[in-house]
């Protein structure tokens, strides 16, 4: 351990409790999953076919794709800021653009990608992903400020599809199957505990890449060889699907009337209008971040630990989400078994995910709160962790949240709107957010999180019982 850095220590540390907390959670699991199956054995009949034999069925296709473009995803994660900055040598405001570019794109194109996924299928829209991400990755290998634009502008299109066309292909699936919700939830959960998994070992790889080769645009170039798997791997094995009006041929390509529809439903909605505060706050703090952690912890760092070893810390990040993960599944796990034992006065699902959600915008804004607060190297990377536990935390819930709240006819279209504000925060936050604004970028999230935790609590969690069923009967 003597011979080991701090991060490398840290990375350790925190992995022997991510395999005691997954051998735990297996453990429980497999108990749960006993209970479930003798208590659900003849609601989950359907054609012959056992719901747990289309839980199994349905979890196996879509984590195997989920692990393959999140890989791809996380491999570029820890050294996107570095290739720029250190390698091509731009100056930093260039990289700010650049990143802007990025988020412009995607906010141009959330709303669009959601409208083709439920039109034209969810399945087609996610082989665009792959040949669109790919795409991104060799425009990237080349320091030429045009062809770097372009890759930004595809990697945003690509962003867009992948947090709005993959979820509600999902959604949708599970629905076809009649799976019930806590079904879904355990897939979402899954899926969030793999995507830490794939990422803690991407950081890892990533570094490895880099030191071979002394290049940091080889990750890139191994992402775009996953992205190209996983465009066979979902030709093959996924079936499509659609939201409302689904194969059916429209003469407005950008569906501007079918937009203004589901606006029309978020802005009736107050459920709706804090799904979508959360969504801006929360993943405009995180794309920041992706921007700021590297310089913020450069900037606290004594010269002698630089140069900083980013591909393990990114792990370490990875490694507090599959905490934060874990921690999610053990609370909807231990509500599941509740039910079914018939405790009296416990929350509903939806109530338990709402206060859920409420948590991990309080904590993520006093982890930001505290970088900002001190300056030293390691209670930064610490208060990092904890933002990167609420990640964790936040994509099972807020999959969830969205699962039950919006309708299959619009669920792509809303998800993909609800990012339009989202990026808007971000661009803005990065023009202005850059050397001694940096600080001022953080304190804002932080400000921002807490109120959308306030407003959850208020809106969301107080009505939740009272309202769910109605609410969902009528969207």
């Amino acid at each position: 351990m003597a011979s080991l850095g701090f991060y490398e220590q840290q990375l350790l540390g925190l992995g022997v409790v991510c395999v005691l907390a997954l051998t735990l959670d297996r453990y429980v699991s497999n108990s749960a999953e006993q209970q479930q199956s003798k208590a659900h054995a003849e609601d989950r009949l359907e054609g012959g076919k056992t719901g747990s034999s289309a839980l199994a069925t349905l979890t196996r296709k879509y984590l195997l794709v989920y692990a393959i473009v999140m890989a791809a995803d996380w491999l570029q994660g820890p050294y996107v800021y570095s290739l720029y900055r250190d390698q091509y040598e731009f100056p930093e405001r260039l990289v700010a653009v650049l990143f802007v570019t990025g988020f412009v794109s995607a906010g141009f194109a959330a709303p669009l990608v959601g409208v083709w996924a439920d039109q034209h299928g969810r399945r087609k829209l996610c082989l665009v992903f792959c040949i669109t991400y790919t795409l991104a990755c060799v425009c990237i290998l080349v320091p030429y400020i045009p062809l770097l634009l372009l890759g930004r502008v595809l990697g945003g299109v690509s962003t867009s599809i992948l947090f709005s066309a993959f979820e509600s292909w999902l959604v949708s699936s599970a629905s076809s199957s009649t799976l019930p919700s806590g079904d879904l939830s355990t897939i979402m959960g899954r899926a969030t505990l793999i995507n830490g998994i794939v990422a803690t070992g991407a950081g890892v790889v990533s570094n490895q890449l880099v030191g071979w080769t002394g290049n940091f645009a080889a990750p890139f170039i191994a992402s775009g060889v996953l992205l190209v798997f996983g465009w066979v791997v979902i030709r093959s094995t996924w079936g499509e699907n659609y939201g409302g009006g689904g194969g059916v041929a429209s003469g407005d390509m950008f569906q501007i009337k079918r937009m203004g529809q589901a606006w029309s439903i978020v802005r009736n909605d107050p459920l709706l209008m804090v799904l979508g505060l959360t969504q801006t706050c929360f993943e405009g703090s995180m794309y920041l971040f992706v921007f700021l952690w590297v310089p913020a912890l450069q900037e606290a760092a004594l010269p002698a630990s630089l140069p900083l070893p980013l591909g393990y810390i990114f792990s370490a990040f990875m490694v507090s989400m599959m905490l934060g993960s874990l921690f999610y599944t053990a609370l909807v796990a231990s509500h599941q078994r509740r039910l079914l034992r018939g405790t009296k006065g416990i929350d509903s699902a939806l109530a338990l995910h709402a206060k859920l959600s409420s948590l991990v915008c309080a904590v993520s804004a006093l982890a930001l709160a505290t970088c900002v607060a001190s300056a030293d190297e390691h209670v930064r990377f610490w208060a990092f962790c904890a933002f990167e536990a609420c990640v964790g935390m936040y994509y099972p819930v807020q999959g969830t949240l969205r699962g039950t709240l919006i309708s299959n006819e619009h669920r792509a279209t809303l998800s993909s709107l609800f990012r339009v504000p989202l990026n808007i925060f971000v661009v803005v936050s990065l023009l202005t957010g850059v050397s001694s604004a940096r600080q001022a970028v953080l304190t804002a999230s932080a400000l921002m999180l807490g109120f959308s935790s306030l407003m959850t609590g208020v809106v969301i969690v107080d009505k939740a019982d009272e309202v769910a069923a109605a609410h969902i009967d009528r969207i």
